[in-house]
């Protein structure tokens, strides 16, 4: 069960990470009103780019909770080993938003902290906080915009809120101008400029959807559904119509319902499917192994192909200038060929990635990780 439960999760970091790879093409391609190009640019939006990052947050709950369990039948010092954890991946964020322009990991490695504390809680009261968090940000934009109009009036209110909108948009046109520069010195010190701009808006410190997805991971594996899916189909096949209902109502009712309704529990339907898929149809294990030893190595192919990215469409590197979304789709599946390829032939001589060996390295420290492995361990 534990081997089919790991590649279960392996294949869905695989799956997510070629869905990241689209979104961050689409994000450079050609934005038309008809045709082919807007076809595949709405199926992306849609379907694709919360839903990437979705699945990876869920995973990244299921992975602090097979962590936790770990180091538990170990008795070794969770709490210790998983700030260093995320003290390491917060150190890889930096690197990915302040080199490359891309802010995900940061925000992992600051809201994995509060799943210290909450752990130990019960099922319910996991849902309860998981549902409060989903609904943090819209909440915090509520209460703000009441104090504005309590302590400013109407007219205070909207010049308040004008004044955050043109510094936001004075932030994103500087950072817009370096990112079409041919100075790379200046792109770094724009983006260190957006970084202090951007982890100070709600969406950054308020736990929203991130925290709600973990959670969600971290019930996933309590409860046994990544390693017996079979055994709760019923759960399984209601979180699958919840997150389709979701998707819907957002892209035909355009309601916000504070937050707790949103496409990107689509999420819930796609990682469901998959579990599903994998406990029916074993063989698609083999099938698309290729995907699952890609996502063993999420992180080195995370960090690789915003690299990529960066250098395909910035103006210090090659400077491409938008393009036809077929193209982008075309690009990116190509470059996630590339890197599961490489991924196939790396894990045929190492167990781990170089990002996921350096991670590991500076979670435990030492010369040997738990399980007495050397510090770069080969496959005899």
């Amino acid at each position: 069960m534990a081997s089919a439960r790991l590649t279960s999760v392996d294949l869905l970091r695989g799956c997510a990470l070629a869905g990241m790879i689209v979104v961050h093409f689409h994000i450079h391609s050609i934005e038309s009103l008809a045709g082919l190009s807007d076809i595949i640019r709405t199926l992306v939006w849609r379907l694709v780019e919360e839903k990437a990052h979705g699945t990876f947050a869920l995973l990244f709950g299921a992975g602090f909770a097979l962590m936790m369990r770990n180091a538990e039948a170990r008795g070794a010092p969770f709490v210790r080993i998983y700030l260093r954890r995320l003290a390491a991946l917060a150190a890889f964020g930096f690197i990915a938003h302040a080199g490359f322009g891309f802010n995900v990991l940061i925000g992992y490695a600051v809201w994995g902290v509060p799943l210290l504390f909450v752990r130990h809680w019960s099922t319910r009261k996991l849902i309860a906080l998981a549902v409060v968090s989903a609904g943090s940000v819209t909440l915090y934009a509520a209460l703000r915009a009441l104090y504005w109009y309590m302590t400013l009036g109407p007219d205070g209110l909207e010049a308040a809120g004008s004044a955050v909108v043109a510094t936001g948009r004075h932030v994103r046109e500087a950072l817009a101008a370096a990112e079409a520069g041919t100075s790379y010195a200046a792109l770094f010190a724009a983006r260190l400029d957006h970084m202090a701009w951007f982890y100070r808006q709600p969406f950054s410190i308020m736990p929203g959807a991130t925290l709600t997805l973990f959670i969600t991971g971290l019930l996933f594996l309590r409860h046994g559904l990544f390693e017996r899916p079979l055994e709760h189909v019923r759960v399984i096949a209601g979180l699958m119509i919840f997150g389709l209902l979701s998707w819907l109502a957002e892209v035909f009712l355009d309601v916000p319902f504070l937050g707790l309704i949103r496409g990107q529990w689509l999420t819930f339907t796609y990682v469901g499917a998959a579990l599903l898929l994998l406990a029916w149809r074993p063989v698609w294990q083999q099938r698309l192994s290729a995907v699952g030893q890609a996502g063993r190595m999420a992180l080195t192919n995370y960090l690789a192909q915003i690299a990529v990215v960066d250098v395909l469409f910035s103006g210090y590197g090659v400077g491409l200038p938008p393009i036809h979304a077929g193209w982008g789709l075309v690009m990116a599946m190509t470059l996630f060929a590339g890197l599961a390829a490489f991924s196939v032939w790396w894990l045929r001589t190492f167990r781990y990635g170089p990002a996921e060996w350096l991670w590991r390295r500076l979670t435990y420290g030492g010369n040997a990780l738990p399980s007495g492995e050397p510090i770069w361990p080969r496959i005899n």
